[in-house]
């Protein structure tokens, strides 16, 4: 089974080898039909501690890592 990827923006950096990204995203009501826009913040790990608040990341998910953390940061950041 393949694992999900999301993309998401980085809010805070402020945890070692953790950074918490904010992924958006936008769905029809059902009874309303207008566009809705929902977020959720996701712990990620960054081993290298390369991602900063602002930079455009994907995460990858994976096995438990701690408590909060079943994702890792992939890629290079994107400012």
């Amino acid at each position: 089974m393949p694992k999900r990827v999301l993309q998401g923006v980085v809010v805070s950096d402020k945890n070692a080898k953790t950074i918490v990204v904010e992924v958006e995203r936008r769905y029809t009501h059902p009874l309303l039909k207008k566009t809705v826009r929902r977020s959720k913040k996701y712990h990620a790990h960054d081993e290298n501690n390369v991602f900063k608040i602002g930079d455009l990341v994907s995460i990858e998910e994976s096995r438990p890592i701690s408590k909060n953390k079943r994702w890792v940061a992939v890629g290079e950041p994107k400012r």
